[in-house]
C-alpha cells in the first residue's frame, strides 16, 4: 500500500495576522421604512431577518447570494444632519450577468451612478446608490 504524504504547513509568523471567514457590514440609515424595501425590491436582496421593537422594524439582515448586509434604524443620537455614505463603498462581485443586472435595477426604480462599463483593468462594473448616498459598486468575477 502506498502512503500518503502530508505538505508541510508554512510557518506562520508571530504574531499571526488576522483571517477572517467572512465579513458583513452593517449600515445606520435614515428611515428603514424607506431603506428595506429599496434594498428588498429595487436592489434585489432577501431579507433573511427582520429586528423589531414594540411592534417597528428597527433593522434587517439581508441577503444576496453567500453575502450579508445589515441595515439598522439611526437612533440620530449624534444628530439628524449627519451625512451617511460619504467616503465609503461596498464592492460586490457576481458570476450574473452585469447588463441585466443593471437593467433590472432600474427597471424596478434604482438609478445607477455609473455604467454598466468595462474597467481598463477587466471587470464590468456598475454602481448604484441607496436611499442614504451609500454607494455599491457590482463587477464581473474577473
Amino acid at each position: 500500500m502506498g502512503t500518503k504524504r502530508r505538505t508541510a504547513r508554512p510557518v506562520r509568523q508571530k504574531p499571526e495576522s488576522l483571517r477572517f471567514r467572512s465579513l458583513s457590514a452593517a449600515l445606520t440609515v435614515n428611515d428603514i421604512e424607506v431603506s428595506l424595501p429599496w434594498y428588498r425590491d429595487v436592489l434585489g436582496m432577501t431579507v433573511a431577518e427582520l429586528w423589531e421593537h414594540e411592534g417597528t422594524v428597527r433593522g434587517a439582515m439581508l441577503k444576496a447570494g453567500e453575502t450579508m448586509l445589515g441595515i439598522t434604524q439611526d437612533d440620530f443620537k449624534k444628530g439628524r444632519d449627519r451625512v451617511k455614505g460619504v467616503g465609503f463603498r461596498l464592492y460586490c462581485t457576481t458570476a450574473q450577468d452585469i447588463d441585466e443586472l443593471a437593467a433590472d435595477i432600474v427597471a424596478r426604480g434604482g438609478t445607477l451612478v455609473s455604467g454598466p462599463e468595462d474597467t481598463p483593468w477587466g471587470p464590468r462594473v456598475f454602481a448604484v446608490e441607496d436611499p442614504d448616498g451609500f454607494k455599491f459598486t457590482v463587477s464581473t468575477l474577473e
